[in-house]
């Protein structure tokens, strides 16, 4: 069955970096556009980054543009977020998602806190 397991959360400074890993299972990951979603504490969920199968186009919100960076690699089945700059507005629970069929993982909390 899908599985994705999202991993590298945690609590960090203002201005600090984290790298989120998901790593998938039960189907054929090379073949699928994934994205980063999260949800604050009581606010709406948010795209925060997709990337197509073979990596050659990303997107980003207009709010992490520029200090986010989306990566796969294909051959280990695992996508990637990377979080430089990060500020309080970050603090997020972020789900690594299957474009197709919107499959979630579970999650892992970022905290931005000094």
């Amino acid at each position: 069955q899908v599985q994705l397991v999202e991993s590298g959360g945690g609590l960090v400074q203002p201005g600090g970096s984290l790298r989120l890993s998901c790593a998938a299972s039960g189907f054929s990951f090379s073949t699928n556009a994934m994205k980063w979603v999260r949800q604050a504490p009581g606010k709406d969920v948010e795209f925060v980054s997709a990337i197509i199968s073979d990596s050659s186009q990303t997107s980003y919100s207009e709010s992490v543009k520029g200090r986010f960076s989306i990566s796969r690699d294909n051959d280990n089945n695992m996508l990637y977020l990377q979080m430089n700059n990060l500020k309080p507005e970050d603090t997020a629970v972020y789900y690594c998602v299957r474009v197709h069929g919107n499959r979630w993982g579970q999650g892992t909390r970022v905290t931005v806190s000094s």
